[in-house]
């Protein structure tokens, strides 16, 4: 799971609520629109507060970054119904959110399964978007050995999905080493955001990461500018895989060096800089 740099917004950000035509959604926001505006859509298990690193060199680059709780996840509600959360029902809150931000067209950026439900947006229509992004996100289902491991995780949220306690310390306790380095306000925080994501969320997401198709020739028809951005290491999908995929595309390819999964979290630096560049790049500024 992603772990956040830090849990404090930056002082240009702020947090609220964001009404949509398919309900409300938490997100934090920052800066003003000189060059455009993004939107971040956060991975499994994941929260707007992955992205909380980018918020300040993004809105110092010019642009408003909105990075947002999808259905379901951490601060946004969610009904406990696995139909809510296919992903052509996240698409269409990804498109239901672009519409309430109040401007014609938008950066998309999706991390991880993010990339999958930015994609099924696109795929659905690209026309409210400028550029989409793909961080972190592969062609298809994730990697054999992590689709070993989410299974394992559906298996238990299906058996045990009102006992998120219970399924979190059993997390915890099988992987003792995730959790050496962190600190007690984030091993607090990542406990919090898990307990109030909805398991169905977790089970039919968890379910997408293990089974989706590659649909990367129907993308690459989209006339969309591309990037597909990754740390130097991935266990979900391997770098060769996502280097493979960014051809496929005709996208532009960054590698952050010194990271993995998150490189929104681990480098947010680096991150935003690959990101202002590719959407200048974009607009043609």
């Amino acid at each position: 799971m992603s772990k956040p740099p830090r849990l404090t917004l930056p002082p240009v950000a702020r947090a609220y609520r964001l009404s949509t035509d398919r309900g409300p959604f938490a997100v934090h926001e920052a800066g003003e629109p000189v060059r455009g505006t993004a939107l971040l859509v956060p991975g499994f298990t994941g929260s707007k507060e992955d992205f909380i690193g980018l918020l300040e060199p993004l809105a110092a680059a010019g642009y408003r970054v909105v990075a947002v709780d999808g259905r379901g996840q951490y601060e946004t509600p969610g009904p406990r119904e696995e139909s809510a959360y296919g992903l052509e029902e996240l698409a269409g809150d990804v498109l239901a959110q672009v519409r309430a931000l109040g401007v014609d067209r938008v950066h998309l950026v999706g991390h991880s399964l993010g990339g999958l439900i930015s994609r099924a947006a696109v795929l659905r229509d690209p026309s409210p978007f400028v550029s989409l992004t793909l961080l972190s996100s592969g062609p298809a289902a994730i990697a054999e050995e992590q689709q070993a491991r989410t299974k394992l995780l559906v298996a238990a949220l299906e058996a045990m999905g009102d006992d998120m306690p219970g399924i979190w310390a059993a997390m915890r306790a099988h992987d003792p080493q995730d959790a050496a380095g962190d600190s007690p306000e984030l091993t607090e925080f990542l406990r919090e955001r898990w307990l109030a994501t909805v398991p169905e969320q977790l089970v039919v997401t968890g379910r997408a990461l293990i089974c989706e198709p590659d649909r990367v020739d129907e993308l690459s028809r989209v006339a969309l500018p591309k990037l597909v951005l990754s740390g130097a290491v991935d266990y979900a999908w391997p770098v060769p895989l996502m280097d493979a995929m960014a051809v496929r595309l005709g996208a532009r390819r960054v590698v952050v060096p010194g990271t993995e999964h998150s490189p929104n979290a681990e480098d947010p630096a680096t991150t935003a800089a690959a990101l202002a560049s590719f959407w200048d790049a974009a607009t043609g500024m």
